[in-house]
């Protein structure tokens, strides 16, 4: 086991699709295949067999589904991060993927590239929600249940609220920009963006930006 290396399983009840991804896997040099699972209760075993950083889960499996393998995942093995694998026709189920704790997710079309960059990023503990199609999917879950002020309203009630300012950054962080980003877009330094992240990290109790991110959503935090 080489610890500089992203373990990665994936579980798919569609053989092409495993044998696909894990072809191109076993390409990357910084990268370990650990495995693959036809459904969530396989894919629990395996994860708690070998320990992977990263696993890549489909929704719609037999027995144990994807959601409820992610949410058994984060419950058994909270240091695994799952990114859920969907098709257009699935855009119900993203949602409800990232409530149980999904770190991102990414349409199974995407080119291979983007799957080696969302794979590396989540590795890092960045944001991969808000990419093209899949950024619409998740948006349009989050207006169709409360207001934006609704959502400002369930932010102050923190034991120590976010103040308007933290609030943008949080947004941006969602969108998935990196620090240099988000204060040439905010028009501030990156040293303030830095400490803007890091109050942030600390009022909503995250240990990092994924995680900061997967609680605004939750939450409703974030447009």
């Amino acid at each position: 086991m080489d610890p500089e290396r992203i373990r990665i399983i994936i579980a798919d009840d569609q053989p092409l699709i495993r044998h696909g991804i894990g072809f191109i896997i076993k390409a990357q040099q910084d990268m370990e295949w650990c495995g693959e699972a036809g459904d969530g209760r396989e894919a629990v075993n395996l994860a708690l067999r070998t320990r992977p950083l990263i696993a890549l889960m489909d929704v719609q499996m037999p027995g144990m589904n994807g959601i409820e393998a992610t949410r058994e995942l984060r419950r058994q093995l909270p240091e695994c991060k799952v990114i859920i694998l969907t098709t257009f026709d699935l855009e119900e189920y993203v949602y409800e993927g990232i409530r149980a704790g999904a770190v991102g997710y990414m349409l199974k079309d995407a080119a291979p590239e983007e799957l080696l960059h969302s794979i590396r990023a989540a590795s890092r503990g960045e944001a991969i929600y808000r990419t093209g199609a899949a950024a619409r999917m998740i948006s349009e879950a989050l207006r169709q249940t409360e207001s934006f002020q609704d959502r400002q309203d369930m932010r102050l009630s923190l034991p120590d609220p976010l103040t308007d300012r933290e609030l943008e950054v949080l947004q941006e962080m969602a969108y998935g920009l990196k620090n240099e980003d988000i204060a040439a877009k905010l028009h501030i330094s990156e040293s303030t963006v830095k400490t803007h992240v890091h109050r942030v990290l600390q009022k909503i109790g995250a240990e990092d930006r994924t995680q900061a991110v997967v609680l605004a959503i939750r939450n409703q935090w974030v447009q």
